[in-house]
């Protein structure tokens, strides 16, 4: 079946695509990647409105988008500052022009109908001391088993129907994460979780609003997810094109 990528980003019924917490995310996911971050050419693959592209155009100045929805192309690209390079295709039939460093693939491959045949794909274009960041939504998020333990989704990785409509096509647990880019050939540099979630989006978004929790309290969770990556919000894996050893499988 055909799939409508600019339809897919609607918000729906069931829940909104994004949430301003999505947003406060990306600020945390940065400080667990910079460190790590090579110079040089950069991929962003998926880009929604732009926001976590604002943040990478702040690390590099040659900086490639390859976006599924012309839409999202559209306000992503009215959204930057600088010369960033926007291309309106699917990830399966892009071909770069010259290798790239950095490659970032955020909240993105949980949408992907065959996510190891893309990454295979992705490792081809990487330098050979390139690195892929890949960070996604977690099936074992606190808020998510909160959400079983209510009846509200029958299991934890579960893809819901507000998620479906979204494009979701599986919700990773870590253990899988690292084992879809493992089978695509990568080695797994760093890997863990991404703020302690302990509430779900809409939830953080009325809280934060209220002044119930404020950024304290996500400090206090991010250093807490350090501690206990299986209950985050995302979960993450930093990737070497390298071969995976037998420690990492």
């Amino acid at each position: 079946m055909t799939r409508d990528l600019n339809q897919e980003f609607a918000d729906n019924e069931h829940r909104r695509y994004a949430y301003n917490f999505d947003y406060r995310m990306h600020a945390f996911m940065m400080r667990r990647f910079e460190a790590s971050l090579p110079r040089g050419r950069a991929v962003e693959l998926g880009c929604y409105h732009g926001d976590f592209t604002l943040r990478l155009e702040a690390f590099y100045a040659d900086l490639t988008v390859v976006e599924g929805a012309s839409d999202l192309v559209e306000i992503a690209r009215a959204r930057v500052n600088g010369p960033v390079r926007f291309v309106h295709s699917r990830f399966e039939d892009f071909t770069p022009d010259a290798p790239f460093d950095a490659a970032f693939l955020i909240h993105t491959l949980e949408h992907l109908d065959d996510p190891v045949s893309v990454l295979r794909g992705i490792r081809s274009w990487l330098t050979p001391n390139g690195r892929l960041y890949v960070a996604v939504p977690n099936a074992h998020a606190a808020s998510r088993q909160i959400a079983v333990g209510m009846g509200l989704i029958p299991y934890a990785s579960a893809v819901t129907e507000g998620e479906r409509l979204h494009g979701h096509r599986r919700t990773y647990s870590l253990d899988v994460l690292k084992h879809d880019v493992v089978q695509a050939g990568f080695g797994v540099e760093d890997c863990g979780g991404i703020l302690f979630k302990p509430l779900a989006n809409f939830q953080f978004d009325r809280c934060l609003a209220d002044g119930i929790v404020d950024d304290r309290f996500l400090e206090g969770c991010f250093e807490l997810g350090k501690i206990y990556p299986d209950l985050c919000a995302s979960i993450f894996v930093v990737c070497s094109p390298g071969a995976a050893t037998m420690e990492q499988i």
